[in-house]
């Protein structure tokens, strides 16, 4: 059996720096704690906490006082640096730079717009952590768009300013700037501003592809992952035959049968070690599968 690994998935950028900072700040031995699952796999948060990385949330945040925290790739709002502040926190700053420019963008829109003028317009899943921290740079006005069709609650005769969440979508993107420019009205002005990361949008031919040339497609995704669930459905979409897994002990000698090619791949959250794992599964079932047909009586 042919297994291969797409070389293009794993960790973005903004994931591999997060991950290497807190490597770094717990290999000095001071206790590190990260607002969030720094990463959205289980596993890989799992190997980060036995290094000594504490996972934890807002409220538990608003009680610490003079400790080191490490805020992840996603980003966050002005009001948790605000209370980092007032806390004495030492901030590791993880907030992937493609976010963080994004930030500064909706920010400066926000401060020259007036509350009756414009409509700032974030496309991105409500309350995922990235949007949180968008919509926070508008003191909570702007609004969130989660899927294409929900386009048309938008008032057509203000201004409308159209952001971006950097993992969604390119192609639904699209579907929203056209449906605007078709139904903005002369009195107003439509401004969009492509803010997805290419780190992910140029996943998605090049995914589409490896999931056509394998009989079998293995997504390897943790459950919170919003990109997971993305690139997972578009390998769906061209090879039926792909099974999302979170785990390599998901993968059962079921799925192997009469399979001469496996790819395996993942989303941006997906460590390349998880990946691997899921590989070495599959050989140790197809060599036990081999080894069983070679000789069917077990050797007696």
């Amino acid at each position: 059996m042919k297994v291969e690994i797409d070389e293009g998935s794993g960790f973005c950028f903004g994931v591999t720096r997060a991950i290497r900072l807190a490597e770094e700040e717990l290999a000095k031995g001071d206790a590190l704690y990260c607002l969030g699952d720094i990463v959205h796999n289980d596993q890989e948060c799992e190997r980060l906490k036995k290094l000594g990385l504490i996972t934890i949330d807002h409220a538990q945040l608003a009680e610490l006082r003079h400790v080191k925290v490490l805020f992840r790739a996603h980003g966050e709002p002005p009001e948790t640096y605000q209370l980092a502040q007032r806390n004495d926190v030492q901030l590791i700053d993880a907030t992937c730079p493609v976010v963080l420019r994004l930030q500064k963008r909706i920010k400066s829109q926000h401060d020259r717009s007036t509350s009756a003028g414009k409509q700032i317009v974030i496309y991105g899943k409500n309350g995922h952590a990235e949007v949180l921290g968008l919509v926070g740079q508008t003191e909570g006005e702007a609004i969130v768009l989660e899927h294409p069709e929900e386009v048309k609650k938008l008032d057509f005769d203000r201004d409308i300013r159209l952001y971006s969440q950097t993992t969604k979508s390119l192609e639904e993107y699209w579907q929203i700037i056209d449906y605007i420019q078709t139904h903005i009205s002369p009195a107003a002005t439509f401004e969009y501003h492509d803010t997805i990361c290419r780190q992910v949008a140029n996943r998605m031919p090049r995914l589409r592809a490896f999931a056509r040339n394998h009989e079998l497609l293995i997504f390897v995704s943790g459950e919170k992952s919003s990109n997971g669930r993305i690139l997972y459905q578009e390998c769906k979409n061209v090879n039926p035959n792909t099974h999302l897994i979170s785990q390599p002990e998901e993968i059962g000698s079921e799925l192997l049968e009469g399979i001469a090619t496996v790819g395996i791949c993942g989303a941006t959250s997906t460590p390349a070690w998880l990946m691997e794992a899921c590989r070495n599964r599959i050989l140790e079932l197809d060599a036990a599968s081999s080894l069983s047909a070679a000789d069917p009586l077990g050797g007696s």
